[in-house]
């Protein structure tokens, strides 16, 4: 008696993402258009200018010095307890955690992976990009700072730009990025805008960051969104390999291979008509050659069956019996007359 294979939990999940093969027709993936291309090359401009206005000391070196004696904490101390959880928005592994959640619900019922590829790849560039431009610039926070008026750049420093800020930027930004409708995506942009300001704007407060690193921290998060749909192609090429690797797994795991190709020129095995297929053995005919000449249909005399006793042996010399006038056939009457003695 054949039994049924108990699913496992993947395999449940693999069959729910397996219910519609394709992506559904409303979801639509941004393309690198014109106005995004302008708007990228503008950011890119914005942040090359903040940073050349960091290393050649200029007026926003002195702003920041301003807003750091300022001390936001201690103007506005009623605030700072609620500012403390706040910041958390911007933190990397407890956003990361959250829109994964939501992206992997996402993921399970639009039946595709590209949302959590998406933020994958998101928070690669971000870690990549921002990561390199922090350690290749070190520059020291306001609460190492070591020379009133300096840049603090080069000093073994990670504070610029504003990790925090840049996070909030992507992983909030994400969601505006993946909306299915042009009103979501509208929504979802000013929740994520107004987010990560909110975020930039209380590492300002706490002290942790300068003004400046939380501007630049703004630019390399636009940056990583407005670049996202060149990374698209690579990202459904991924999508693609990971499926296939799980159906070769799964196929291996089953202990099932996939049927062997017949040989070309093999003659194909056809089912009798009006049987089912896989009733009945299909009758494999060998192919008749070409060359081999068709006998000429035998031509049948008229006239009675005779014995092989009977029948006259011809040959191209003739027959090999002698003629005998008074043989007489069977089943015929002599032709001389009985004469009684």
């Amino acid at each position: 008696m054949r039994t049924e294979r108990k699913l496992t939990r993947l395999d449940r999940v693999f069959a729910r993402l397996d219910r519609e093969p394709e992506r559904p027709a409303h979801i639509d993936v941004p393309r690198m258009s014109r106005h995004r291309v302008v708007l990228f090359a503008s950011t890119l401009a914005f942040y090359v200018a903040i940073v050349w206005a960091i290393v050649i000391t200029s007026w926003l070196v002195r702003f920041d010095w301003q807003v750091m004696f300022f001390r936001p904490y201690q103007q506005w101390p009623e605030i700072h307890a609620f500012l403390d959880y706040y910041v958390v928005l911007g933190q990397r592994g407890p956003t990361a955690v959250m829109i994964a959640a939501w992206l992997g619900w996402r993921s399970w019922r639009q039946h595709t992976l590209r949302p959590l590829l998406v933020l994958g790849a998101s928070l690669l560039l971000l870690n990549i990009t921002v990561g390199a431009a922090k350690l290749s610039m070190g520059r020291l926070g306001p609460h190492y700072a070591t020379s009133v008026g300096s840049n603090e750049m080069w000093l073994g420093g990670d504070i610029f730009p504003s990790g925090h800020t840049a996070n909030a930027v992507v992983t909030w930004g994400i969601l505006a990025y993946l909306a299915s409708t042009p009103r979501a995506r509208r929504w979802l942009s000013a929740v994520s805008a107004v987010v990560s300001l909110g975020v930039g704007l209380t590492t300002v407060y706490l002290g942790t960051h300068w003004l400046s690193d939380v501007v630049l921290g703004w630019a390399a998060g636009l940056l990583i969104l407005l670049a996202l749909p060149w990374c698209e192609p690579l990202i459904a090429r991924a999508e693609t390999g990971i499926f296939d690797l799980r159906d070769a797994w799964r196929n291996r795991r089953r202990g099932t291979a996939p049927a062997p190709a017949a040989p070309v020129g093999a003659p194909a095995a056809l089912s009798p008509l009006g049987s089912p297929a896989g009733d009945e053995e299909p009758v494999v005919r060998e192919p008749v050659a070409a060359s081999r000449p068709s006998r000429p249909q035998g031509y049948l005399a008229p006239g009675p069956h005779l014995a092989r006793s009977e029948r006259t042996p011809v040959t191209p010399i003739g027959s090999r019996r002698p003629p005998q006038s008074d043989r007489v056939t069977r089943g015929t009457t002599s032709a001389r007359p009985l004469t009684g003695g």
